[in-house]
Protein backbone atom coordinates (compact mmCIF):
# COMPACT_ATOMS: atom_id res chain seq x y z
CA UNK A 1 0.00 0.00 0.00
CA UNK A 2 2.93 2.37 0.65
CA UNK A 3 3.92 2.34 -3.02
CA UNK A 4 0.37 3.08 -4.15
CA UNK A 5 0.04 5.94 -1.68
CA UNK A 6 3.25 7.44 -3.03
CA UNK A 7 1.95 7.14 -6.58
CA UNK A 8 -1.28 8.93 -5.64
CA UNK A 9 0.63 11.69 -3.84
CA UNK A 10 2.88 12.13 -6.87
CA UNK A 11 -0.10 12.33 -9.23
CA UNK A 12 -1.84 14.92 -7.07
CA UNK A 13 1.29 17.05 -7.02
CA UNK A 14 1.37 17.26 -10.84
CA UNK A 15 -2.29 16.88 -11.78
CA UNK A 16 -2.39 20.26 -13.53
CA UNK A 17 0.10 19.01 -16.15
CA UNK A 18 -0.43 16.77 -19.14
CA UNK A 19 2.82 14.91 -19.67
CA UNK A 20 4.36 11.54 -20.32
CA UNK A 21 5.43 11.51 -16.69
CA UNK A 22 1.86 11.93 -15.50
CA UNK A 23 0.59 9.21 -17.83
CA UNK A 24 3.28 6.83 -16.55
CA UNK A 25 2.09 7.53 -13.02
CA UNK A 26 -1.51 6.83 -14.04
CA UNK A 27 -0.45 3.43 -15.40
CA UNK A 28 1.10 2.74 -11.98
CA UNK A 29 -2.13 3.83 -10.30
CA UNK A 30 -4.28 1.55 -12.42
CA UNK A 31 -2.02 -1.47 -12.88
CA UNK A 32 -0.05 -1.73 -9.63
CA UNK A 33 -1.80 -4.17 -7.30
CA UNK A 34 -1.30 -3.33 -3.61
CA UNK A 35 0.05 -6.22 -1.56
CA UNK A 36 -1.12 -7.07 1.94
CA UNK A 37 0.81 -9.48 4.18
CA UNK A 38 -0.41 -13.01 4.79
CA UNK A 39 -1.95 -13.48 8.23
CA UNK A 40 -0.76 -16.29 10.50
CA UNK A 41 -3.84 -18.47 10.01
CA UNK A 42 -3.63 -17.96 6.26
CA UNK A 43 0.03 -18.99 6.24
CA UNK A 44 -0.79 -22.09 8.25
CA UNK A 45 -3.28 -23.09 5.56
CA UNK A 46 -0.79 -22.38 2.75
CA UNK A 47 1.75 -24.57 4.55
CA UNK A 48 -0.59 -27.55 4.16
CA UNK A 49 -0.84 -27.09 0.37
CA UNK A 50 1.24 -28.55 -2.41
CA UNK A 51 2.85 -25.51 -4.01
CA UNK A 52 3.56 -25.50 -7.74
CA UNK A 53 5.28 -22.63 -9.54
CA UNK A 54 3.96 -21.92 -13.03
CA UNK A 55 4.70 -19.10 -15.45
CA UNK A 56 3.04 -16.86 -17.99
CA UNK A 57 4.46 -14.44 -20.53
CA UNK A 58 3.80 -10.76 -19.84
CA UNK A 59 3.54 -9.29 -23.33
CA UNK A 60 2.47 -5.80 -22.29
CA UNK A 61 4.65 -4.65 -19.39
CA UNK A 62 7.84 -6.57 -18.57
CA UNK A 63 7.86 -8.63 -21.79
CA UNK A 64 9.29 -11.54 -19.81
CA UNK A 65 8.04 -14.76 -18.28
CA UNK A 66 6.56 -14.18 -14.83
CA UNK A 67 6.50 -16.97 -12.25
CA UNK A 68 3.33 -17.31 -10.23
CA UNK A 69 2.51 -19.57 -7.29
CA UNK A 70 -0.34 -22.06 -7.26
CA UNK A 71 -1.54 -24.03 -4.23
CA UNK A 72 -3.34 -27.38 -4.18
CA UNK A 73 -5.25 -29.16 -1.45
CA UNK A 74 -6.84 -32.59 -1.66
CA UNK A 75 -6.85 -35.41 -4.21
CA UNK A 76 -10.48 -35.60 -5.32
CA UNK A 77 -11.57 -36.11 -8.90
CA UNK A 78 -13.49 -32.81 -9.05
CA UNK A 79 -11.27 -29.74 -9.42
CA UNK A 80 -12.31 -26.41 -7.89
CA UNK A 81 -10.39 -23.37 -9.12
CA UNK A 82 -10.44 -20.18 -7.03
CA UNK A 83 -9.43 -16.88 -8.64
CA UNK A 84 -8.90 -13.91 -6.33
CA UNK A 85 -9.55 -10.26 -7.07
CA UNK A 86 -7.32 -7.24 -7.67
CA UNK A 87 -4.70 -6.67 -4.98
CA UNK A 88 -5.70 -9.92 -3.34
CA UNK A 89 -4.19 -13.41 -3.14
CA UNK A 90 -5.02 -17.09 -2.81
CA UNK A 91 -4.83 -16.95 0.98
CA UNK A 92 -7.70 -14.47 1.14
CA UNK A 93 -9.99 -17.40 0.31
CA UNK A 94 -8.74 -19.23 3.42
CA UNK A 95 -12.12 -19.48 5.19
CA UNK A 96 -13.77 -20.90 2.07
CA UNK A 97 -10.85 -23.22 1.32
CA UNK A 98 -11.01 -24.72 4.83
CA UNK A 99 -14.62 -25.72 4.16
CA UNK A 100 -14.05 -26.99 0.63
CA UNK A 101 -11.17 -29.30 1.57
CA UNK A 102 -13.44 -31.11 4.01
CA UNK A 103 -15.24 -32.59 0.96
CA UNK A 104 -13.20 -35.59 -0.18
CA UNK A 105 -14.24 -35.56 -3.84
CA UNK A 106 -12.67 -32.13 -4.39
CA UNK A 107 -9.20 -31.00 -5.30
CA UNK A 108 -8.95 -27.30 -4.53
CA UNK A 109 -6.53 -25.04 -6.40
CA UNK A 110 -5.91 -21.35 -5.81
CA UNK A 111 -3.12 -19.09 -7.05
CA UNK A 112 -1.52 -15.69 -6.66
CA UNK A 113 -1.93 -13.99 -10.03
CA UNK A 114 1.18 -12.35 -11.53
CA UNK A 115 1.81 -9.02 -9.85
CA UNK A 116 -0.30 -10.05 -6.86
CA UNK A 117 0.48 -11.74 -3.56
CA UNK A 118 3.67 -13.82 -3.64
CA UNK A 119 3.98 -13.98 -7.42
CA UNK A 120 6.37 -12.13 -9.71
CA UNK A 121 5.46 -8.95 -11.52
CA UNK A 122 5.38 -5.24 -10.77
CA UNK A 123 2.32 -4.29 -12.82
CA UNK A 124 -0.62 -6.59 -13.49
CA UNK A 125 -3.74 -6.66 -15.64
CA UNK A 126 -6.75 -8.75 -16.60
CA UNK A 127 -4.76 -10.56 -19.31
CA UNK A 128 -2.24 -11.90 -16.78
CA UNK A 129 -5.09 -13.22 -14.62
CA UNK A 130 -6.61 -14.93 -17.67
CA UNK A 131 -3.33 -16.44 -18.83
CA UNK A 132 -2.72 -17.76 -15.32
CA UNK A 133 -6.14 -19.46 -15.37
CA UNK A 134 -5.20 -21.08 -18.69
CA UNK A 135 -1.90 -22.33 -17.28
CA UNK A 136 -3.70 -23.76 -14.24
CA UNK A 137 -6.04 -25.66 -16.59
CA UNK A 138 -3.11 -26.94 -18.64
CA UNK A 139 -1.25 -28.18 -15.57
CA UNK A 140 -4.06 -29.43 -13.33
CA UNK A 141 -6.76 -30.14 -15.92
CA UNK A 142 -10.13 -28.44 -16.48
CA UNK A 143 -12.08 -27.31 -13.44
CA UNK A 144 -15.47 -28.75 -12.55
CA UNK A 145 -16.18 -25.64 -10.49
CA UNK A 146 -14.75 -22.15 -10.99
CA UNK A 147 -15.11 -19.51 -8.29
CA UNK A 148 -13.92 -15.96 -8.96
CA UNK A 149 -14.09 -12.82 -6.84
CA UNK A 150 -14.16 -9.27 -8.25
CA UNK A 151 -11.59 -9.05 -11.10
CA UNK A 152 -11.17 -12.81 -10.63
CA UNK A 153 -14.82 -13.22 -11.59
CA UNK A 154 -14.28 -11.18 -14.75
CA UNK A 155 -11.09 -13.11 -15.50
CA UNK A 156 -12.95 -16.40 -15.12
CA UNK A 157 -15.55 -15.26 -17.65
CA UNK A 158 -12.85 -14.02 -20.03
CA UNK A 159 -10.97 -17.33 -19.79
CA UNK A 160 -14.17 -19.28 -20.48
CA UNK A 161 -14.76 -17.13 -23.56
CA UNK A 162 -11.60 -18.66 -24.93
CA UNK A 163 -12.13 -22.25 -23.77
CA UNK A 164 -14.12 -25.24 -24.98
CA UNK A 165 -14.19 -26.73 -21.46
CA UNK A 166 -16.92 -25.07 -19.44
CA UNK A 167 -17.21 -25.97 -15.76
CA UNK A 168 -20.27 -27.63 -14.30
CA UNK A 169 -20.66 -24.63 -12.00
CA UNK A 170 -19.38 -21.06 -12.28
CA UNK A 171 -19.66 -18.92 -9.17
CA UNK A 172 -18.83 -15.24 -9.47
CA UNK A 173 -18.63 -13.20 -6.28
CA UNK A 174 -19.12 -9.45 -6.73
CA UNK A 175 -17.63 -9.70 -10.24
CA UNK A 176 -16.24 -6.51 -11.72
CA UNK A 177 -18.73 -5.48 -14.40
CA UNK A 178 -17.57 -2.18 -15.89
CA UNK A 179 -13.78 -1.91 -16.19
CA UNK A 180 -13.90 1.55 -17.74
CA UNK A 181 -15.91 3.06 -14.87
CA UNK A 182 -13.69 1.32 -12.35
CA UNK A 183 -10.63 2.94 -13.92
CA UNK A 184 -12.33 6.35 -14.06
CA UNK A 185 -13.34 6.07 -10.40
CA UNK A 186 -9.71 5.41 -9.41
CA UNK A 187 -8.54 8.35 -11.49
CA UNK A 188 -11.19 10.71 -10.10
CA UNK A 189 -10.15 9.72 -6.55
CA UNK A 190 -6.58 10.74 -7.45
CA UNK A 191 -7.89 14.11 -8.73
CA UNK A 192 -6.90 13.40 -12.34
CA UNK A 193 -8.56 15.72 -14.84
CA UNK A 194 -11.11 14.47 -17.36
CA UNK A 195 -8.65 15.28 -20.16
CA UNK A 196 -5.88 13.21 -18.60
CA UNK A 197 -8.32 10.41 -17.84
CA UNK A 198 -9.26 10.25 -21.50
CA UNK A 199 -5.61 10.32 -22.51
CA UNK A 200 -5.03 7.24 -20.36
CA UNK A 201 -8.06 5.45 -21.80
CA UNK A 202 -6.82 6.22 -25.31
CA UNK A 203 -3.37 4.82 -24.42
CA UNK A 204 -5.05 1.75 -22.91
CA UNK A 205 -6.94 1.02 -26.12
CA UNK A 206 -3.82 1.56 -28.22
CA UNK A 207 -1.73 -0.79 -26.06
CA UNK A 208 -4.28 -3.60 -26.02
CA UNK A 209 -5.57 -3.08 -29.54
CA UNK A 210 -9.26 -3.03 -28.62
CA UNK A 211 -11.92 -0.81 -27.13
CA UNK A 212 -12.10 -0.70 -23.35
CA UNK A 213 -15.85 -1.21 -23.76
CA UNK A 214 -15.05 -4.75 -24.93
CA UNK A 215 -14.11 -5.53 -21.33
CA UNK A 216 -17.59 -4.87 -20.01
CA UNK A 217 -18.85 -8.15 -18.53
CA UNK A 218 -22.10 -8.00 -20.47
CA UNK A 219 -20.12 -8.10 -23.73
CA UNK A 220 -17.72 -10.79 -22.54
CA UNK A 221 -20.40 -13.21 -21.35
CA UNK A 222 -21.09 -15.21 -24.51
CA UNK A 223 -21.85 -18.66 -23.04
CA UNK A 224 -25.17 -17.90 -21.34
CA UNK A 225 -27.19 -20.99 -20.50
CA UNK A 226 -24.29 -23.38 -21.14
CA UNK A 227 -23.24 -23.80 -17.53
CA UNK A 228 -24.78 -23.27 -14.09
CA UNK A 229 -23.84 -19.74 -13.05
CA UNK A 230 -24.44 -18.34 -9.56
CA UNK A 231 -23.65 -14.69 -8.82
CA UNK A 232 -23.25 -13.45 -5.24
CA UNK A 233 -23.36 -9.73 -4.52
CA UNK A 234 -24.10 -7.22 -1.75
CA UNK A 235 -26.20 -4.09 -1.98
CA UNK A 236 -23.57 -2.14 0.01
CA UNK A 237 -20.72 -2.85 -2.41
CA UNK A 238 -18.93 0.33 -3.52
CA UNK A 239 -16.41 -1.42 -5.81
CA UNK A 240 -18.92 -3.40 -7.88
CA UNK A 241 -22.13 -1.39 -7.50
CA UNK A 242 -25.35 -3.35 -7.19
CA UNK A 243 -26.77 -1.32 -10.09
CA UNK A 244 -24.08 -2.78 -12.38
CA UNK A 245 -24.75 -6.30 -11.14
CA UNK A 246 -28.50 -5.96 -11.58
CA UNK A 247 -28.11 -4.59 -15.10
CA UNK A 248 -26.04 -7.66 -15.96
CA UNK A 249 -28.66 -9.94 -14.40
CA UNK A 250 -31.43 -8.36 -16.48
CA UNK A 251 -29.48 -9.17 -19.63
CA UNK A 252 -28.77 -12.74 -18.50
CA UNK A 253 -31.77 -14.10 -16.56
CA UNK A 254 -30.28 -17.62 -16.58
CA UNK A 255 -27.72 -16.44 -14.00
CA UNK A 256 -28.91 -17.20 -10.46
CA UNK A 257 -28.38 -14.24 -8.11
CA UNK A 258 -27.83 -14.44 -4.37
CA UNK A 259 -28.18 -11.00 -2.82
CA UNK A 260 -26.91 -9.76 0.55
CA UNK A 261 -27.27 -6.56 2.50
CA UNK A 262 -24.78 -6.94 5.33
CA UNK A 263 -21.21 -7.20 4.04
CA UNK A 264 -18.66 -5.49 1.76
CA UNK A 265 -16.79 -6.11 -1.46
CA UNK A 266 -13.71 -7.46 0.32
CA UNK A 267 -15.39 -9.31 3.18
CA UNK A 268 -17.99 -11.18 1.12
CA UNK A 269 -15.52 -14.00 0.35
CA UNK A 270 -15.02 -14.68 4.06
CA UNK A 271 -18.62 -14.06 5.12
CA UNK A 272 -20.05 -17.21 6.82
CA UNK A 273 -23.45 -16.80 5.15
CA UNK A 274 -21.90 -16.43 1.69
CA UNK A 275 -19.64 -19.44 2.28
CA UNK A 276 -22.65 -21.49 3.39
CA UNK A 277 -24.52 -20.48 0.24
CA UNK A 278 -21.55 -21.43 -1.96
CA UNK A 279 -21.38 -24.86 -0.36
CA UNK A 280 -25.10 -25.37 -0.97
CA UNK A 281 -24.75 -24.44 -4.64
CA UNK A 282 -21.96 -26.93 -5.33
CA UNK A 283 -23.52 -29.87 -3.48
CA UNK A 284 -24.79 -31.38 -6.74
CA UNK A 285 -21.20 -31.78 -7.95
CA UNK A 286 -19.88 -33.24 -4.69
Amino acid sequence: MKHLRKVIESIKSQHTETSESLQAQIWELICYAPKMPVRLQQQELLDTATRVELKVYDQYFSKTDLRFNSFKWGHGDQLILLTHGWGSKAADFSELIRELIKIECFTVVAFDAPGNGSSEGHLSNLFLFVEAIKQIAEYYGPASIMIGHSLGGKASVRALQQSSNLPKVLITIAPLINLKENFKGSMRAAEISATDQQAFLDDFEELYGQSIDDFHLEKMYDFAGQTKHILLYDLNDTITPATDIESFLRHYPDVKPIQYNHTTHAKIISDPIAISDILKQIHTVA
